[in-house]
């Protein structure tokens, strides 16, 4: 799994870090960043979890990408 976020669609709601704060972290200047980009496997419903939740849909996920 390979995770990112679309930085012009992120409204910083902060969902995504809620649900999975040892991937996503809410910047200064307010949008989510990815601190790991590569999360491992047992982090990945969590990942799911804060994709599921953004309401702008900017939380990215590749599933083929390991």
């Amino acid at each position: 799994m390979k995770v990112s976020v679309d930085e012009w669609l992120c409204a910083g709601h902060g969902l995504c870090e809620a649900a999975a704060p040892d991937v996503f972290e809410v910047n200064d200047e307010g949008i989510a960043d990815v601190t790991d980009p590569n999360p491992a496997e047992a982090l990945w419903p969590a990942v799911r979890e804060g994709a599921r939740l953004c309401p702008a849909d900017a939380v990215l996920i590749d599933e083929d990408d390991a």
